[in-house]
């Protein structure tokens, strides 16, 4: 009996210390403590629960809202960052509900279920950001109607163990981190973690069919159905260039695409080399086009007079097997002027640093991906011929195929667990 009441007061001594700790910090650290962007469902939840409190509502409630953010707190094992001083000042408030008016008290429940529900989205979702996404469609009321519905006798580990991720890659990645990264080894950690915030987001999404160019690993595949139908070889963004991060829809292909040279690589790369050669022009097949597209006699410009300041042309190449674009090119909804296309530069898929380009993806077999994607509308013969100026052609797919251009540092083969460099430094 003694020893339960040094425990307890032990234990007392613990959570008034950290109340005063948090009561130092004041209430401004106790909002932003709130995830912010859970807002959202945390009005929907109490909307269809028709109370201002929730957890405050009873003691069973509280020892629940305790379990979970316990749970939170020590997500580490599942590749989920917490910060743990956070999760402490509001189970620091749980304990102290007696000594709060109900105005405080309100804020206090929101904020647990923004955790909550927040938690439970990263758990399920995983925690991606794209800087261009047109297909991830919200979840917000699953993870309410999950926590609600939640049975109230059920531990919180296992409510946990049911909803997440059940890949196989997923299981591989979740014992590598944690029988293999130390917990000091922060960039491993990271990399493992968002390797496994992936999986849990295609889990999610989870298309019948779609492509992925993974950035770090400079590589490219295309699913149907679970099934691996292609996988090849990648050029994508250099350092300086870097390849965008893409959750789009193709919805065309473009054979013979002509390739309208951005402004930047215009003035930056052609217009020197034009200066110091104006054959540069004719030997790969570029011709200038001003604004709007009409096509500029070059011969009697005095190109000296130019630089990347003042020069108000383009640089538009012709079709064929010279072409940048190569002889195909999938279009891709974004703000960035990327896409995924073959190339006249094949050689650059033998090595083994492919990060080349100016942000586009260059694909190894894009003959194969637009077949399979297109079958009754691809000419492979006609591609391979990649004869100059051969008239372009929008192919129309018959559905929009998802597309992501994603940046996982990452390999899983079978067991195998690769890690691969963080070119772009974005895990640092």
């Amino acid at each position: 009996m003694c020893c339960v009441n040094r425990n307890c007061i032990a234990t007392l001594i613990r959570f008034l210390f950290a109340l005063f700790i948090a009561f130092c910090m004041g209430a401004e650290s106790f909002a932003k403590g709130w995830v912010l962007k859970a807002e959202g469902m945390v009005d929907e939840f109490y909307r269809i629960n028709h109370q201002p409190l929730y957890w405050f509502s009873s003691e069973e409630k509280m020892g629940k809202a305790t379990e979970w953010l316990t749970m939170i707190a020590t997500a580490g094992h599942l590749g989920i960052n917490t910060d743990k001083n956070q999760a402490d000042q509001i189970r620091v408030a749980l304990l102290s509900n007696n000594r709060l008016d109900n105005p405080y008290k309100e804020q206090r429940d929101r904020q647990i279920t923004g955790w909550i529900l927040n938690f439970i989205r990263e758990l399920q979702g995983g925690n991606i950001k794209f800087d261009y996404n047109e297909i991830s469609a919200p979840l917000d009321s699953v993870y309410i109607y999950q926590l609600l519905k939640s049975d109230p006798g059920e531990p919180v580990s296992q409510i946990v163990s049911s909803l997440e991720c059940k890949g196989n890659d997923y299981r591989i990645l979740k014992k590598f981190l944690n029988d293999s990264v130390s917990v000091t080894d922060t960039l491993k950690y990271r990399k493992v973690a968002a390797a496994m915030n992936y999986c849990r987001y295609f889990e999610t999404i989870h298309p019948l069919e779609y492509v992925i160019a993974n950035i770090p690993a400079a590589e490219a595949t295309y699913f149907r159905n679970d099934s691996l139908i292609l996988k090849m070889r990648a050029v994508v963004g250099m350092k300086s260039n870097p390849s965008p991060t893409i959750a789009s829809y193709m919805r065309n292909i473009v054979t013979f695409p002509l390739w309208n040279v951005p402004h930047s690589i215009s003035v930056k790369e052609i217009l020197p080399k034009v200066q110091k050669n104006v054959n540069y022009l004719d030997i790969n097949d570029y011709e200038l086009v001003d604004a709007k597209g009409n096509v500029v006699d070059e011969s009697v410009l005095k190109w000296k007079n130019y630089n990347k300041n003042n020069f108000p042309y383009l640089f538009r190449q012709a079709t064929g097997s010279g072409n940048s674009l190569g002889v195909v090119k999938f279009n891709l909804q974004s703000p960035f002027s990327i896409y995924l296309h073959s190339t006249n530069l094949q050689s650059s898929f033998s090595r083994d640093l492919r990060f080349l380009s100016h942000g586009c993806i260059r694909l190894e077999k894009a003959f194969e991906l637009a077949k399979v994607l297109a079958p009754d509308k691809i000419d492979v013969n006609e591609l391979k011929r990649g004869k100059k100026n051969t008239e372009s052609k929008t192919i129309k797919l018959a559905r929009k195929i998802p597309v992501f251009i994603i940046y996982n540092p990452v390999k899983v083969n079978k067991e195998i667990v690769t890690l691969l460099p963080d070119v772009y430094g974005l895990l640092k």
